[in-house]
């Protein structure tokens, strides 16, 4: 089975530095036992650990296990106190909790170096900084240094360690959750998420902090907009969430004097975010007085469920199954017919299906409109698959040339994007999201692929001008054919080596998952939860069922990408 790894996002040192208010993973030898209580800050069914403090008399080994488990008990709230109870006096306050190593379970040993001197050597898969934000690694195995001293009442205790926590993967999963801050694009027009982890317990403070307070990941900056500004941070750290599901979050006194479309929008960031923590209702107050305010509407990026293909005479939306009563396509009005005059191999429409951005046969970019009107955008050699943005910007890029990464207006006006792909050597694909916030990339960066994704940023009148630094989600382990958007934080790639092909799907913020797809699999796109299509080279279109493949038509030549619905 083909084998996806995340790539490396620091060095060695810098991941054993990496850093987040977190929790740890328990040991697998050492004299911690651990208990669970019910979390009671409204979500219900989280569990918090409760490991004990340092026993009489335990080795030094016992104490930097110890150490390592107290980590997986109350964190923030208690300021660590278990866990800085292995730690001599002069270095408690020293030590900062300040960030989680998760590494691959059974991939950590523990070494004497002296009889004061240890070692805890582990294999990270991703580092959570101190704003949540993860990102993934593979550079190999890190070692982490514990220096010991015997204390007046004969009992060892730690004089130095790593500050941060660490965690096996699998615990980390458990005490961890992955949630959503919520930010709007740049016209307000669109919610983006920005994943984050954060214990379960106590999540709708974390989430509220991090959003009122905080700001978008670095990679997001200058792409997304928020409506919380210094008039409306909180008074109050914490954010208690009554019997009814409700979250109750504490302004400060600023906050009275915002316009009420500020405060509608502070509403909808809000209650979207701590949504994702199972948070039912947001009250926002000053001085435990109200705040009137409302969620106000925001356009979604679902698509349709149904796939949209170019067959030899059809160009539509298809239904029916080849198993059953046969496959029948829909047309788009205008946009069919236009269609049907270009000799297509890659297809995306934007989402009001007025518009289309292709690649033809001859491997020029152009814009297809619904009202007949074709024209050739770029003619440069070796282009990609282009994208079209909601602004009706449609993207290109030549594979050989990351860098050189055009947008074409409506017009045909064509403006270079700065700050485009930084150090890769060759691209297989992009897509800009539904949103218009951001683009994904498949790169080669020297002998791998990896999968990457940046901020889109842009002027006043919303034409994009730069990419921020790209993130990088993870590395292929296959060759890359194709990548799409299922939502508004996920990605598929389909890759393929000498024996299968494989969808990858990695929610930006947290892991990927690989899935075995159907043979000879070339082309994705469809969404969540609608479901994933995927066209193979012989023109057969499938259905993601699960972890099966249902085949839904044969005779598909264009298995187009939707960038969303009509309003």
């Amino acid at each position: 089975m083909m084998r996806l790894r995340a790539l490396a996002a620091a060095a060695a040192t810098a991941l054993a530095a990496a850093v987040l208010t977190a929790c740890a993973g328990l040991p697998t030898s050492g004299p911690v036992n651990a208990g669970v209580v019910i979390s009671d800050d409204g979500a219900s069914g989280d569990v918090v650990f409760i490991p004990k403090g340092p026993v009489d008399d335990a080795t030094p080994q016992q104490i930097v296990e110890g150490f390592i488990a107290a980590g997986s008990g109350p964190g923030p709230g208690a300021n660590w106190a278990t866990a800085r109870e292995f730690l001599a006096p002069e270095f408690r306050d020293q030590w900062k909790p300040s960030g989680v190593t998760v590494y691959s379970p059974g991939q950590r040993r523990i070494e004497e170096i002296s009889e004061t001197q240890f070692q805890l050597t582990v294999t990270p898969v991703a580092t959570v900084d101190a704003a949540g934000e993860l990102l993934t690694a593979d550079s190999g195995e890190i070692p982490l240094d514990f220096t010991l001293a015997q204390q007046d009442d004969g009992q060892w205790r730690i004089t130095q360690a790593p500050n941060g926590i660490v965690l096996d993967e699998t615990r980390f999963k458990t005490v961890f959750n992955t949630y959503s801050l919520m930010y709007f694009d740049s016209t307000w027009t669109y919610l983006v998420p920005d994943d984050r982890w954060f214990p379960r317990v106590n999540a709708a403070t974390s989430i509220t902090q991090a959003l009122v307070n905080g700001s978008p990941s670095p990679w997001l900056e200058g792409a997304v907009s928020t409506a919380f500004t210094d008039d409306a941070r909180l008074a109050l750290a914490a954010v208690p969430v009554d019997a009814d599901n409700v979250a109750r979050v504490s302004l400060e006194e600023g906050a009275r004097g915002l316009d009420q479309t500020v405060l509608n929008r502070m509403q909808t960031q809000l209650t979207r975010s701590l949504a994702t923590a199972g948070i039912q209702g947001v009250d926002m107050v000053v001085d435990a007085q109200p705040l009137p305010a409302e969620t106000v509407p925001w356009r979604p990026t679902t698509v349709d469920s149904r796939p949209l293909v170019r067959t030899a005479d059809a160009f539509g939306f298809a239904s029916g199954s080849s198993a059953g009563s046969g496959t029948s396509i829909e047309p788009i009005a205008g946009l069919s017919e236009a269609m049907l005059t270009v000799d297509a191999t890659d297809i995306e429409v934007n989402a009001d299906r007025t518009t289309a951005a292709v690649r033809d046969a001859a491997g020029a970019v152009l814009m297809v409109g619904a009202d007949d009107a074709i024209a050739t955008l770029d003619r440069r050699t070796g282009l990609v698959a282009p994208s079209i943005d909601p602004f009706g910007f449609v993207w290109s890029v030549p594979a050989a040339s990351p860098t050189a990464v055009f947008a074409y207006s409506e017009t045909g006006a064509q403006s270079a994007i700065a700050g485009a792909w930084p150090g890769a050597a060759w691209i297989v694909a992009q897509r800009v999201s539904r949103d218009g916030t951001r683009i994904a990339a498949v790169v080669r960066d020297g002998s791998r692929y990896a999968l990457w994704v940046a901020g889109i940023l842009r002027d006043r009148d919303h034409a994009p001008t730069a990419l921020g630094a790209p993130k990088v989600l993870a590395t292929l382990a296959g060759a890359p054919t194709a990548l799409a958007w299922l939502d508004a934080g996920t990605l598929a790639v389909l890759e393929s080596d000498d024996t299968e092909t494989v969808l990858y799907t990695h929610e930006i913020g947290a892991f990927g998952d690989a899935l075995r797809g159907p043979e000879g699999a070339t082309t994705v796109a469809g969404g969540l939860p609608s479901g994933v299509r995927v066209r193979a080279a012989d023109g057969e279109l499938y259905a993601q069922r699960g972890a099966n493949w249902q085949h839904l038509a044969s005779g598909i030549e264009v298995l187009a990408v939707q960038q969303g619905s009509p309003r």
